[in-house]
């Protein structure tokens, strides 16, 4: 791999590869400068974010790992900031294929330390890791974290959250994601009722999946139509 597959690039919001969404971000007071290592081009590839508390149900855990697989089978592009135990297991399992990841850390990636596998995967086009943070910010905080995740639900075509506890950020970020009209689902369990009290819709693995693939085809045709208009 080449070693420019890992240089650092800043985005600004009138390069052509950004998230056009992202320019009205409410987290932000201006469109943010993105910092970039990866393939720009998986921004535009429509993808589903996805969530998870800290703690989380066994049962909806085993879950999750199963619709990382079945994401990660159908190629479907994911965005996510990786960061809780179980997003950082299914980033692990998305890794071990060609499906396109778009990694989201909540500090600058300046200094970043990749792994085996996540420079790899860059070396193959299919990871980007992008930041909204300069290097000022070197660690995680709960502040940049809220912001990230806004960035995050504001390019996902839908916002898949898994488990969100009592009282949690994730679910309070559930309740505006809810309240700004974003579509957002989960899993359908008797284990993940705070969610679905928030009217937010309880999908089976298979109806999660349908549901990305219907958003890519749409995207498809609408970027087709767009093409044919020029």
């Amino acid at each position: 791999m080449h070693d420019a597959a890992l240089t650092l690039q800043t985005i600004a919001p009138d390069h052509l590869a950004y998230p056009a969404p992202l320019k009205t971000c409410v987290a932000f007071k201006t469109p943010p400068i993105l910092n970039a290592i990866g393939n720009l081009d998986l921004l535009s590839q429509n993808p589903i974010a996805l969530f998870c508390s800290k703690q989380c149900p066994g049962d909806l855990i085993l879950k999750a790992y199963d619709l990382a697989q079945s994401l990660r089978d159908a190629e479907i592009p994911v965005i996510s900031g990786l960061h809780t135990p179980i997003e950082q297991d299914c980033l692990k399992i998305m890794l071990r294929s060609t499906q396109p990841i778009i990694h989201c850390p909540a500090r600058s990636i300046s200094k970043i330390r990749l792994s085996p596998e996540q420079k790899q995967a860059i070396g193959e086009n299919r990871l980007l890791l992008i930041s909204p943070f300069s290097a000022s910010y070197p660690r995680v905080t709960a502040e940049l974290a809220g912001k990230r995740n806004e960035m995050i639900g504001t390019i996902a075509h839908t916002i898949f959250i898994a488990y969100a506890s009592p009282n949690s950020k994730t679910l309070a970020f559930a309740q505006s994601l809810i309240s700004a009209g974003k579509s957002v689902v989960t899993f359908a369990s008797s284990s993940n009722p705070l969610l679905q009290e928030q009217g937010i819709v309880g999908l089976d693995i298979d109806e999660i999946v349908r549901r990305c693939l219907d958003a890519q085809i749409s995207h498809t045709q609408k970027a087709a139509s767009i093409d044919n208009e020029r």
